[in-house]
């Protein structure tokens, strides 16, 4: 990758290394969108090895300074949930936009990057569709412990399952190859299960 690359990957990660909130992943506490961007990367690089410098870029700042939007800015209803989807992809879009002209990237690099975070052309494009997966497998490895300490099991499983409808065979694959705890996996397993169950009736 180009000097620019690195500029930019380096940037974005002292972005968010500012995040207030900590996570545990993989045995260690980090910064919370620190280590999903470092996750995002890997699971990148493993889904698309040939992935473009564009799309590398957009895993590592898909959700650059996410905390600065926080949910409880807005209403807490459907409608409320999707305002704050829309000014997450717009907050980091600006964000990873001003870290990559600053590295030395172009109008055009700069955009690719900005409609891969928004997630433009999802079903269409399949570097959105990386992208995705890198994500949802993110949400399961990270998330789904936390998320059952708080859910009821029924409520879990449906949240589950959407994720799984976001994923190609290929993500779905690797997701069943996580190391989760034994609950973690009976949930996961249960998903699997009902999605395909409903899309058999459908």
């Amino acid at each position: 990758m180009s000097g620019r690359f690195e500029r930019a990957v380096a940037a974005i990660d002292a972005a968010n290394a500012d995040d207030p909130h900590e996570t545990l992943v993989r045995g260690a506490r980090r910064k919370k969108e620190l280590a999903h961007a470092e996750l995002a990367s890997e699971w990148i690089a493993r889904l698309a090895p040939g992935a473009s410098e564009a799309l590398r870029l957009a895993a590592r700042a898909h959700h650059v300074r996410r905390w600065e939007i926080p949910r409880s800015d807005y209403p807490a209803d459907r409608a409320g949930y999707h305002r704050w989807r829309k000014a997450l992809h717009e907050h980091h879009a600006g964000v990873a936009g001003r870290i990559l002209r600053d590295a030395g990237y172009g109008d055009d690099a700069v955009a690719r990057v900005q409609d891969l975070v928004r997630k433009r052309g999802l079903g269409r494009d399949p570097e959105v569709q990386a992208l995705e997966d890198a994500l949802c497998l993110v949400f399961v490895e990270t998330q789904l412990a936390d998320l059952a300490a708080r859910m009821d099991e029924a409520k879990l499983v449906d949240v589950v399952r959407k994720t799984l409808r976001k994923m190609s065979p290929a993500a779905h694959a690797y997701a069943q190859g996580l190391a989760l705890s034994p609950h973690e996996r009976a949930l996961l397993a249960r998903a699997v299960s009902e999605e395909r169950a409903g899309a058999e009736v459908a």
